[in-house]
């Protein structure tokens, strides 16, 4: 009876465990991949991401960040969403190579854990130009205003209030290492298997993680959100300005709505949504607007060497200063610019399109009709017959149904051929004679 006894409360004890080893093997982690400007949609896939992780009941939320900051508006709407998040949230720096600058600072600290991979760094969080001219006061209130929420931030987290501080203020940067040595973050991971291993058993919020065998899901964003972060990329951005210039080049060398210029419509359209999240300085933009006023004047007259050549110079400042505005504004704002080369590259494919690309349309489109009825407007030849207003004329050796335009055509009078109406030529009459050769008349 004892043994029986002894047996049971062991079963007993198995199966009141087995639901909470069998709840906490089935709580996923749950990794979000958050890189590139920081921008709404940014925020918007944070969003999303706790929702599915909430839902899916996640012991442990891990962003993976990389970025070199973006928005302010976006960047503290993530802020409050990892402080308020509903399960421990892990905010990564990786992999090497990669950064938490400006915006990205702000949401590295504001996790629950702080970790970065070796070759990362943080900080540089002071506010940058963005493009309308600032006073002095309005400087120190934006970056106080700053330096107040990221040392909010860093308080709640137990994190170096003081070095956070700085970071905005004088701009500070420090590398995973020494992060870590001044308490900024609170590990370094050689990777997300490394990171899961050094926080199981680790308690965080109350929540005990168990993560040797949780699995593993990864939530990307989707289509809307990848496509933004891809054009909010600088160098895209602004290809796709530099392609719809090109393109609306092409559509006035040969206007009448045609896929250049649809295409044109869409790559502007695209860019100026890309600029919405990027420090655009407008002057830049101007400088690229008269450059495009230069390259259409030089396409259509014939100055287009010297007026094209002309036209550089204002592109390649606007293409400088494209992402290098003059004032300050929100220390979330990322350091950005375009690639040099690809200023270069896009300024000789313009004028290379110009010269020799729209050139040879505008040339074929002015060049007269080599074929048909519309070959023979502008020449001259003999009426056969009396034109009242209708007859017959011979035109390059050819014999044509003619209409007169303006008044009766004797037969043997000399005309010039105007234009061409169906299968008729319409011409005009030369105040010249004619002579006769035989009977038969010659031009």
């Amino acid at each position: 009876m004892k043994r029986y006894v002894f047996v049971s409360m062991i079963l007993i004890s198995l199966l009141a465990a087995a639901p909470v080893y069998s709840a906490s093997q089935d709580q996923p982690v749950v990794v979000l991949e958050v890189e590139g400007v920081i921008n709404t949609f940014s925020a918007q896939y944070l969003a999303r991401g706790i929702n599915e992780a909430q839902s899916r009941d996640a012991q442990l939320v891990v962003i993976v960040l990389d970025t070199p900051g973006g928005l302010e508006t976006a960047m503290r709407d993530m802020v409050q969403l990892l402080m308020s998040a509903p399960m421990p949230t892990a905010v990564f720096v990786y992999p090497d190579g990669a950064r938490a600058t400006s915006a990205g600072m702000f949401i590295l600290l504001a996790g629950d854990v702080a970790a970065m991979s070796p070759a990362t760094h943080v900080g540089a969080a002071h506010p940058v130009p963005m493009g309308e001219e600032v006073g002095e006061v309005m400087e120190s209130k934006m970056t106080e205003d700053a330096a107040a929420l990221i040392r909010g931030i860093a308080e709640k987290r137990s994190r170096n209030i003081e070095w956070a501080q700085q970071a905005v203020r004088d701009n500070l940067a420090v590398t995973a290492s020494e992060a870590l040595e001044i308490g900024v973050i609170d590990l370094i991971a050689a990777d997300l298997g490394d990171l899961l291993g050094q926080l199981d058993r680790r308690e965080i919020n109350g929540t005990d993680l168990n993560l040797v065998n949780a699995p593993l899901e990864t939530f990307r964003m989707n289509f809307t959100e990848r496509f933004f972060h891809i054009i909010t990329e600088p160098n895209i951005a602004y290809l796709l300005l530099s392609l719809g210039t090109l393109l609306l080049m092409a559509e006035i060398a040969d206007p009448g709505l045609s896929v250049a210029g649809i295409g044109a419509v869409i790559s502007f359209i695209i860019a100026f949504l890309a600029f919405g999240s990027l420090p655009v300085n407008w002057a830049g933009i101007g400088l690229l607007a008269v450059a495009m006023v230069f390259f259409l004047v030089g396409l259509l007259t014939d100055t287009e060497f010297i007026v094209s050549i002309v036209g550089l110079v204002p592109f390649v400042m606007g293409s400088l200063l494209l992402f290098s505005p003059f004032s300050v504004t929100s220390s979330a704002a990322p350091e950005v610019r375009v690639s040099p080369w690809l200023i270069a590259v896009m300024g000789l494919s313009i004028l290379g399109f110009s010269f020799f690309v729209l050139r040879a349309v505008l040339v074929a489109i002015r060049r007269p009709p080599q074929s048909g009825a519309q070959k023979l407007i502008g020449m001259e030849g003999l009426a056969l017959k009396d034109l009242n207003p209708s007859g017959q004329v011979r035109v390059g050796l050819e014999n044509w149904s003619a209409v007169a335009l303006e008044e009766n055509i004797l037969k043997g009078a000399l005309v010039r051929v105007k234009g061409v109406a169906g299968v008729r030529l319409q011409v005009e009459l030369l105040k010249e004679t004619s002579k006769k050769n035989n009977g038969a008349t010659e031009v």
